[in-house]
């Protein structure tokens, strides 16, 4: 049962026994304040039940033969949140069997014995309707976690889908590598497929791990004067393959004027990234997507609108909530969780701005608009947030130990290493690394944190205490990103933290 419109979920149902006392209650309860409908008799009582109801008033003389059964009939088949409550209009004297029957059928009844003070049943009737408003609350709580659950269960139906996609062509092409054995220009095509599947695997794990910090109010924002049109210059970099990929004309208008807001640069990339990536993959190829930035007052405004998909009116509001999904629409996009638009909505808000959706309807595009507060001053500069992915140095010099109790991983990292000129010492475990390091004069140690035995910030701390401790540089290499565990870490004397998989331009910076 839905919630209902209040004159009908607050109304007190009356079955009298006589048209006079019906006229005459009805219009104690008017004075009160209270909406009432008189029924003529049990089975309009129950039909307006059906309806809705805040409360049933009875007379004592209605309660009996069939009537009584029909009423006790409908108040079993209530849904389990519901009990409504019944006042029961007793005559003077002793308990008749009609009271009795009453109070054997009817879980929450209040008798009022007749004749009755006006102030009495105003206040039984305002005890009545608290009570079944706390049985709305519950309805309420019950359809949200109903529908949360509802929205759980096909977000993970949706992420065993998006991880099995990668999964195929990566297994696929790995049976190929191992079957055909081509020579380096053909394997070439195999690794750039597994390339990109592996980086798709890792912007749904990222994804994740993003909702998970903003959820738990882990996320940190390193805040400052931001120029607006070199964060949408970085975002148009950034989701620039979707749109050649589609076919998409892509138009940018930034206003003639900087605009510079006060945020972080790296998430407002991000904020905008996504919402361009949403445009691209929910817009049939060869279709049209515009950015536009502009000044109102004293906040930015930067519109993206498609011709894509479009949205349905119901849908305008609920498409910021996790887990939800636009029905019909999810086999149209490349990929993805469609929890993008949940992090757009968090980051924005965490700026002190906001983000709304607009569509004309299904087929007729869409527009998601972001407001961001200006900054106080309008001198401050933008700086490019996008990392060069060809700017680390061919080769490396020195010993670098790598430690991780997963071989493949370990091997594999040592494997790199070597290719760039690296001497790679591997070891699965804290032991079997202070050996090493006892017996080489290492220079870099890539550490696993996440290890049986002695783990990754205890193997730390024994480096930093050996003869070459002072000089040697130690990145922690692991899948916890959390900030509880980036404490411990920097506690332990690591120079730097980076998170697996391995983003190849990153670690080459740090190395």
């Amino acid at each position: 049962m839905s919630a209902l419109p209040p004159d009908l979920e607050e109304r007190i149902l009356l079955r009298t026994a006589t048209s006079r006392d019906a006229g005459m209650a009805s219009a104690v309860l008017e004075r009160a304040h209270f909406v009432s409908q008189v029924c003529d008799d049990m089975g309009s009582l129950v039909d307006e039940l059906l309806r809705g109801a805040g409360a049933i008033m009875l007379a004592e003389e209605v309660l009996v033969g069939p009537a009584l059964a029909v009423l006790t009939g409908a108040l079993a088949a209530q849904p389990p949140w519901s009990d409504v409550p019944v006042l029961v209009l007793a005559r003077q004297g002793a308990d008749s069997r009609a009271i009795a029957n009453a109070m054997d059928e009817f879980a929450n009844v209040t008798v009022i014995e007749r004749p009755m003070r006006v102030a009495a049943l105003v206040s039984a009737v305002r005890t009545a309707l608290r009570s079944r408003r706390r049985q709305y609350e519950l309805r309420n709580l019950l359809e949200g976690l109903r529908d949360a659950d509802q929205r759980k269960t096909e977000f993970l139906a949706t992420l065993a889908h998006e991880l099995r996609n990668p999964l195929a062509p990566l297994g696929t092409a790995l049976s190929l590598l191992q079957r055909k054995k081509p020579g380096p220009e053909e394997a070439g095509k195999y690794y750039e497929l597994m390339n990109r599947q592996v980086e798709h695997m890792v912007r749904l794990v990222n994804d994740l791990m993003e909702v998970s910090r903003i959820t738990r109010g882990k996320i940190e924002l390193h805040l400052g004067p931001v120029l607006l049109d070199a964060v949408i210059d970085d975002a148009v970099e950034l989701s620039r393959p979707l749109f050649e990929r589609a076919g998409h004309a892509l138009t940018v208008d930034l206003a003639g004027d900087p605009l510079v807001v006060r945020g972080d640069a790296v998430r407002l990339t991000q904020v905008f990234s996504n919402l361009m990536n949403n445009a691209a993959k929910y817009t049939p190829a060869g279709g049209r997507v515009t950015v536009s930035a502009r000044q109102e007052g004293r906040q930015a405004v930067v519109s993206v609108s498609d011709t894509g998909t479009g949205l349905a009116p119901e849908m305008l509001k609920s498409i910021f909530e996790m887990f939800v999904q636009v029905s019909g629409t999810a086999r149209d996009a490349q990929g993805g969780l469609g929890i993008g638009l949940t992090l757009v909505k968090s980051l924005v808000e965490l700026q002190g701005g906001s983000v709304e959706a607009a569509s004309e309807g299904l087929g007729r595009g869409a527009t998601f608009t972001v407001r961001l507060p200006l900054a106080k001053s309008a001198a401050a500069t933008g700086r490019r947030t996008r990392m060069s992915q060809d700017g680390w140095a061919p080769s490396i010099e020195g010993t670098v130990l790598v430690v991780d109790d997963n071989r493949d991983a370990a091997d594999t990292l040592a494997e790199l290493l070597t290719s760039m000129g690296a001497t790679a010492l591997v070891a699965y475990g804290g032991e079997e690394a202070l050996q090493l390091a006892r017996e080489h004069d290492i220079d870099i140690a890539v550490l696993d944190i996440g290890m049986p035995g002695m783990d990754g910030c205890e193997l730390a701390r024994q480096l930093r205490a050996g003869p070459r401790g002072a000089d040697l540089k130690l990145i922690a290499l692991t899948g916890w990103g959390q900030q509880g565990y980036r404490d411990r870490i920097a506690a332990a004397g690591f120079d730097h933290h980076l998170i697996k998989p391995l983003n190849l331009s990153e670690f080459m910076a740090v190395l």
